[in-house]
């Protein structure tokens, strides 16, 4: 299964529009994860057209009209992986630990908010990753990527090494 994860997109505010390695990722995908601060409803009507599949959460800086068609938190199951999208993961600071209390059910959380992609590398519930931004910011150059979901024998379905 291929994988697309993004977040604080900004988009028209920060960017025009996503970079044109984000959208042929998009194409491709099989699922496409966006953990919030989208800024337009165009951005997000583009998303569901384009998506094979969207599983997404408003950010803090979506207004009214985004509010409305998006949930906080998601939830689904991917080839037996089981993941949680929010926007907001609060400070580093204790953010492991917090994640797998607030998620004990889900394999990897994804989440947005601090523009800068970090993976979490605890291992169990809760894990985490957050997707860095996927336009320019004053805190990292976009990285435009996707990821493959593989599921090892038994319960134990991990992200596999990034698809570049």
């Amino acid at each position: 299964m291929r994988l697309v994860v993004m977040a604080d997109t900004h988009v028209p505010t920060r960017a025009g529009d996503l970079p044109e390695p984000l959208w042929e990722a998009v194409d491709g995908a099989d699922v496409v994860v966006h953990a919030g601060d989208w800024a337009d409803l165009s951005l997000l009507d583009t998303l569901e057209q384009r998506a094979a599949r969207l599983i997404a959460v408003y950010g803090n800086n979506d207004g009214p009209a985004l509010r409305a068609r998006l949930p906080e938190t998601a939830r689904a199951e991917l080839d037996g992986l089981r993941i949680a999208v929010v926007h907001e993961a609060g400070p580093a600071t204790g953010r492991e630990r917090r994640c797998a209390a607030l998620f004990p059910d889900c394999d990897v959380l994804f989440f947005g908010q601090h523009n800068i992609s970090r993976p979490v590398t605890r291992k169990g519930p809760g894990r985490g990753m957050a997707t860095g931004t996927m336009t320019p910011s004053r805190h990292q150059h976009p990285d435009p990527g996707a990821t493959g979901i593989r599921r090892k024998p038994a319960a134990d379905s991990r992200l596999a090494r990034p698809l570049r």
